[in-house]
């Protein structure tokens, strides 16, 4: 979706407090160890003791319910349900889902929408500079879409509209946490127990089936790195990249 206002300032301007930027390749780490690590970190950047902070990592299987979250949500197979802080509904993280949380200190005035807009366009332009055939926003819906209208390599794929990226922050003391996270080569198995983030006429996608090959979170971290560094510098303008949202199957939500 477009956002439904200018940016607080010049699109060009980095969103960033500095520039001064540390990144960190974690590994697969515990959700609750992670999140801890992020509110530790997040506290230590607002008062200035470390610079802004990347974290790569993946997550053994675990479903986390946002703030939005709806009782008729939650997962139906009794895996480990952690409520946690940021916005959004639920869903499912796991081996093979690259996870990416920014603890970054915004510039002021603080702009949360132009934050979020920047992190789908670095997703954007990360999966286009990759290969992938067509991918962006759709109006009403978080995070980055392949349409129904583009069909993936493998055809064990959905044929309707299917989310590859979610989004879900939090921002404290005008500093972020969580982020964004990148369906690679994950099993979609665990999707079948949740209506993943509240939307149940769309299915959901890796990159290894839109690809028709293996595609690793390894090989997808180089490429995500430089184009949130940049879209969060401003040297990526963000823009439109809307998707056709007539829907196949189900009437939209």
């Amino acid at each position: 979706m477009t956002a439904p206002r200018a940016p607080f300032f010049p699109a060009d301007r980095s969103i960033r407090a500095n520039e001064d930027l540390e990144v960190q390749n974690l590994g697969t780490i515990d959700y609750q160890e992670a999140w801890d690590l992020q509110a530790k970190l997040a506290k230590q950047r607002a008062d200035d003791e470390i610079p802004d902070q990347l974290l790569f990592l993946e997550h053994p299987d675990v479903y986390t319910a946002g703030k939005r979250t709806q009782p008729s949500d939650m997962p139906t197979n009794g895996l480990p349900t952690i409520k946690v802080d940021r916005g959004g509904r639920i869903t499912w993280h796991g081996r093979g889902q690259l996870v990416v949380y920014p603890i970054i200190k915004l510039a002021e005035p603080v702009d949360v929408v132009d934050y979020v807009r920047r992190l789908e366009e670095a997703i954007i332009d990360a999966l286009t500079k990759f290969g992938t055939k067509k991918v962006g926003r759709m109006e009403g819906r978080s995070g980055v879409w392949v349409p129904h209208s583009v069909r993936a390599v493998d055809k064990n794929a959905s044929e309707r509209d299917r989310k590859i990226a979610a989004l879900g922050i939090r921002v404290t003391r005008g500093v972020t946490m969580h982020g964004l996270s990148l369906n690679c080569n994950n099993s979609l198995e665990f999707y079948d127990h949740i209506v993943a983030c509240g939307i149940d006429d769309a299915d959901v996608t890796t990159l290894s089936l839109e690809h028709g090959r293996d595609v690793t979170t390894a090989e997808m971290i180089p490429l995500l790195q430089e184009s949130l560094v940049h879209a969060l510098a401003g040297d990526l303008a963000v823009s439109d990249h809307d998707l056709d949202t007539s829907r196949v199957g189900d009437s939209p939500q």
